[in-house]
């Protein structure tokens, strides 16, 4: 059998250790794969449950560090283990920081109809019972509207954006 530049032997997966499938591959800060041997950023542990407090405040710390890719995996875990009539919200979360880190790589398109989704899909969880407006002290309307006003930055300009600089204030 013949090897990869890597030593992996060809067509050898990378798995985890429960042995499931999953890239190996070191990431940059916007989650893009880069070659293996490559210095990456540390990637956000997966299958965390946290308290959706704590969920909040872990994106939060990520969003602010440019990192939305992190900070999806992040809302992914919420969607995951979360109680089945909050699984919508974190599942929309999630799209909004997938949105921003296409709108942080240059994708113009993507970011713009993932962020346009994710809103209105925050939009809809939020309307459809009452006092969901804020859950978690999140001020939904507001990141409603960051994320409108970021689709339309993006649609209009065609640039990357800093995500950083731009980053949602999921609190008030």
């Amino acid at each position: 059998m013949g090897s990869t530049s890597s030593g992996r032997p060809a067509g050898a997966r990378d798995r985890d250790g429960e042995g499931r499938a999953r890239n190996a591959r070191p990431r940059d800060g916007l989650g893009r794969p880069l070659p293996y041997g490559a210095d990456g950023v540390a990637r956000q542990p997966e299958g965390i449950v946290r308290t959706p407090e704590d969920t909040v405040a872990e994106a939060q710390r990520l969003l602010d560090a440019g990192r939305p890719f992190h900070a999806h995996e992040v809302f992914e875990d919420a969607w995951k283990s979360g109680p089945a009539q909050e699984r919508e919200l974190w599942r929309s979360l999630a799209q909004l920081a997938v949105g921003l880190t296409h709108a942080a790589r240059g994708n113009a398109t993507g970011g713009s109809r993932l962020l346009r989704r994710g809103a209105g899909a925050v939009t809809q969880w939020a309307s459809s019972a009452a006092g969901r407006q804020r859950p978690y002290g999140m001020d939904l309307a507001r990141v409603v509207a960051w994320a409108q006003e970021l689709a339309d930055e993006v649609e209009r300009d065609g640039r990357a954006v800093d995500p950083g600089a731009r980053a949602p204030r999921l609190r008030g």
